[in-house]
């Protein structure tokens, strides 16, 4: 960011790091959902029965992964001017920040259930919610296994830039110190990053 960007957003720039870290997350999103999106259109699955939702799933994943950058970025801390009605209002840290947290914190939790379950075996056979309840499917291979390997990193990621993101706004509007209690503890080992 510039220091353009600074003084018309009134919050200090990400530093390098977090903005090298918000747009990593895409990218370890992209190998499971171009696997996902192959699978919908290789002939095996139709459309009807499951296809549309490996799509689905590879659409959300990636659009949610989008929305990182906003970390980072001016358009997550004020509403771009464009959008009608709300254009240029100051989105609220807290808001931002705790979404961030509970996303971080489901796909964390996503991830260490699926983690579990393939080293543990928890669950054999998990109910057909998609599809016809009779197909026989095999457990995916190791090959696919490292095509989400990647997204291990998503979760904790996210959890970071959101501390770094909440540093920056509450810092930024002067409510660093006794007025925000509890930030300092909390937020202690962001500031060895930034160094």
């Amino acid at each position: 960011m510039t220091k353009a960007t600074t003084e018309r957003g009134g919050t200090t720039p990400a530093p390098r790091w977090a903005v090298w870290a918000a747009y990593a997350v895409p990218l370890c999103v992209l190998p499971s959902a171009v696997w996902r999106t192959t699978e919908a259109f290789n002939g095996d699955t139709s459309m009807a029965d499951e296809g549309w939702y490996l799509l689905l799933l590879s659409a959300l994943s990636l659009g949610f992964a989008m929305l990182t950058p906003g970390l980072v970025h001016r358009w997550g801390e004020r509403v771009p001017e464009w959008v009608p009605g709300v254009g240029g209002r100051v989105i609220p840290a807290r808001l931002v920040v705790t979404t961030a947290v509970v996303g971080a914190s489901l796909v964390l939790a996503l991830c260490l259930y699926g983690v579990l379950n393939t080293v543990f075996r928890f669950v054999d056979r998990a109910p057909v919610l998609v599809g016809p309840a009779d197909a026989v499917r095999q457990p995916p291979g190791w090959d696919v296994g490292l095509l989400y390997l990647p997204i291990l990193a998503w979760g904790p990621i996210v959890l970071v830039l959101a501390a770094a993101y909440r540093r920056r706004r509450t810092t930024a509007s002067g409510m660093s110190g006794p007025a925000a209690p509890g930030a300092a503890g909390r937020l202690r080992f962001v500031s060895s990053l930034d160094e």
